[in-house]
């Protein structure tokens, strides 16, 4: 069976008909040992959605087996029936007919089941075809949907910036302004001043003027000898502060820049999140694991555990049950609060007994913290500008790369690349020792906020 078939089958059922396939796909005792797919997941799914859950959730056999008995119970036998045909394959159809090989009938009927198969394959084939469009449109446009969002957003905060930077570049020429009318009110009054000094002196010259003594005029000396020609009041240079105002808007648009490339690569690495728990086979006998897999924290006493394989015994380690020898993968971890850590992928064969060395050609392509500041990876010390609260960890297999991202400021935090990857890969998680309780607390493998 292949989706199309499963999607053209639900495309069949009336919509009261469809609400109950979904209802039925939520209970355990009509599953009859299938898990159930979440409520949450299916409440708003279209039928294209329902069958990507199903193929996920059971694969191709087991979405078979599970459509059949939701049919079943829906009293849609013949969706049933019919989708029971279309899941026949040419090759089944020439065995079934090959007893009538040997006569002129047996002859004519194989060649018609044979053609009657490749016209089903015919339509098959562009059934799928037709479910791969749809499918590509309806990502395309979710995908255009969130750049839609994406851009509106960068452009609204880009928007801020320049408003801003005008308002601060206005509040400066106004002060400028504001610099220049006092220091003319300055001038004006003391003018205003000689002016009124000087009138009084006229006063007296000319009332001494309309006498006959000879009066003493030495009073004159005390006019203040100000030579005004040298004042001026220049208007002050606007341009200078537009231009330290525009490059000063250029340099932080750049760095903000700089973050929205940083957020879209991470944004597009997310997309490739995968469900990461811890496998308790593997784990320390001193590491502490949370009943859902997902945290991990060292305790003060060693359990005493079976010494199987797959378990560290002397290092502080733990691994991922999932694991991956093809495609990418990205997952994340919560290290707010820790003062020691360690974080990557490893190799399946590598040596889980005894000391270990943490390097490529051993198999660990991990970094760690230290000491609550100390950031390295194998080779050297990393510039961290920021502790980061959650790390992310991608791996492009085929590409051959390890990435360890700052989630929260998107930064880069370090890159393996040129890899050679040539066995199954496993997440790899240390917590480290508790230090007096000073790290005590947990790794947390953290739900991926990427919304496609």
């Amino acid at each position: 069976m292949t989706s199309p078939d499963l999607w053209n089958t639900l495309e069949d059922l009336t919509e009261e008909q469809f609400k109950h396939f979904k209802w039925f796909l939520k209970r355990d005792e009509i599953l009859e040992g299938s898990l159930r797919i979440s409520e949450a997941r299916l409440e708003k799914a279209d039928r294209q959605d329902t069958v990507d859950l199903m193929v996920q959730k059971y694969q191709g056999p087991g979405a078979l087996k599970v459509t059949l008995k939701v049919l079943e119970n829906i009293n849609r036998n013949d969706l049933a029936q019919c989708l029971l045909q279309t899941s026949s394959t040419p090759k089944d159809l020439k065995s079934h007919n090959s007893v009538f090989q040997n006569t002129e009938c047996g002859r004519k009927k194989a060649k018609l089941a044979a053609t009657k198969a490749e016209i089903k394959l015919m339509i098959q084939e562009r059934r799928m075809k037709i479910w791969e469009i749809n499918r590509s449109v309806k990502f395309s446009s979710k995908s255009a949907e969130k750049h839609i969002a994406d851009s509106m957003q960068t452009f609204a905060y880009l928007q801020q910036l320049v408003e801003r930077s005008l308002a601060n570049l206005i509040d400066a020429i106004e002060g400028k302004r504001e610099t220049t009318r006092k220091h003319a009110e300055g001038f004006v009054r003391e003018l205003e001043q000689e002016i009124s000094e000087l009138t009084k002196r006229l006063n007296e010259v000319e009332q001494l003027s309309q006498t006959e003594d000879h009066a003493d005029f030495s009073f004159m000396n005390a006019i203040p000898p100000k030579n005004w020609t040298e004042v001026s009041i220049p208007p002050p240079s606007y341009g200078q502060s537009v231009g330290t105002s525009v490059n000063q808007l250029v340099e932080i648009i750049a760095q903000e820049k700089e973050k929205l490339i940083s957020k879209a690569k991470l944004n597009r690495v997310q997309q490739f999140a995968k469900d990461v728990t811890l496998d308790a086979d593997t784990a320390n006998p001193y590491l502490i694991l949370s009943n859902d897999g997902k945290e991990v924290y060292c305790g003060d006493v060693e359990r005493i555990l079976p010494d199987n394989p797959d378990r560290f015994n002397r290092a502080l380690n733990v691994l991922g049950k999932q694991g991956f020898s093809s495609g990418r993968h990205y997952y994340e971890v919560g290290v707010k609060g820790k003062t020691s850590w360690d974080l990557g992928v490893v190799k399946e064969s590598l040596d889980r007994k005894g000391s270990i060395s943490a390097s490529p050609e051993n198999g660990y392509w991990t970094i760690c913290l230290r000491e609550g500041e100390k950031y390295k990876a194998f080779g050297g010390r990393l510039t961290v500008k920021i502790p980061p609260k959650k790390v992310g960890v991608f791996v492009d297999y085929e590409k051959g790369s390890v990435s360890f991202y700052d989630v929260d400021s998107a930064d880069l935090i370090h890159s393996f690349t040129g890899c050679s990857f040539t066995e199954k890969l496993y997440p790899f998680f240390s917590p480290c020792c508790r230090y007096n309780g000073k790290n005590s607390t947990p790794l947390t493998i953290s739900p991926v906020s990427y919304i496609d």
